[in-house]
């Protein structure tokens, strides 16, 4: 290992550390509609407002050992938890396909669905902001090298949302209620953004495949709706890091 190498592994986990403080922002303010701006981030107990050496991702949550400064609330474990696991993203992305906008995609797409499924788990909920705002981050990315090409990324966004609309206005029909959501829709047109029209379609039957064998008997038993968003994710990032293999073992599967 290079002492560029350490470095540039370093400064991915390090700005991965700092995204998953944002997303953590995103995941608790965006489904109560608030800002991720204003105000700064304050204790849930005292309202106290966190100083900056307080808000060091991983390491003050460690420091305090989980409680306010101020008033001894005890913090959650998601916050430590997404920003760790977002510099694992990072890191992972960096050392896998090294020094390459590749990495930088497959870093913004993981981060993006980490977000969106935490969401979508606790709320059933995917705001436009993140599926819309990747969409926009998909498109923009490829017209960098290294990945999907910017015609690839426009018929992926605009197959995928009109695949997952042709679905679920099969599925109403079918069922005279509504069977797909809006924020599912946008989630797949921003998936095809960043993995084109045939991962797009892989990311869909990886999710239904995965929803239906995880979450379908949980479904059947309490009535509760499959979230979705987070299967679409969990489908996505299957197919952006082993889309081609997959594929290339169906077809030999299929046409011999």
């Amino acid at each position: 290992m290079s002492l560029v190498d350490a470095v540039y592994w370093t400064y991915a986990a390090l700005l991965g550390a700092a995204t998953g403080s944002f997303l953590n922002v995103c995941v608790v303010r965006l489904p109560e509609e608030e800002s991720v701006v204003r105000p700064p981030s304050r204790c849930p107990g005292c309202a106290a407002r966190i100083a900056w050496y307080d808000n060091i991702p991983v390491l003050s949550y460690l420091w305090l050992r989980g409680r306010c400064r101020h008033c001894g609330e005890r913090i959650s474990a998601q916050y430590p938890l997404v920003e760790a696991s977002t510099a694992a993203i990072w890191l992972g992305m960096a050392l896998y396909y090294g020094p390459s906008w590749r990495a930088l995609e497959g870093a913004v797409l993981f981060s993006l669905l980490l977000g969106i499924a935490l969401i979508d788990a606790r709320h059933y909920l995917i705001p436009d902001v993140l599926s819309i705002g990747g969409l926009a981050a998909g498109l923009a990315l490829s017209l960098l090298p290294g990945g999907v090409g910017p015609l690839e990324a426009a018929g992926g966004a605009a197959g995928g949302f009109v695949l997952l609309w042709l679905v679920g206005a099969a599925g109403e029909w079918w069922l005279d209620r509504p069977a797909m959501g809006g924020g599912d829709m946008k989630l797949l047109a921003m998936i095809g953004a960043f993995l084109g029209p045939v991962d797009t379609m892989l990311s869909l039957f990886l999710g239904a495949l995965t929803g239906t064998v995880v979450f379908g008997p949980i479904s059947l038993k309490t009535g509760k709706l499959v979230p979705f968003g987070v299967f679409l994710a969990l489908g996505a990032a299957l197919a952006f890091l082993f889309g081609e293999p997959l594929t290339e073992w169906y077809r030999a599967w299929a046409f011999g």
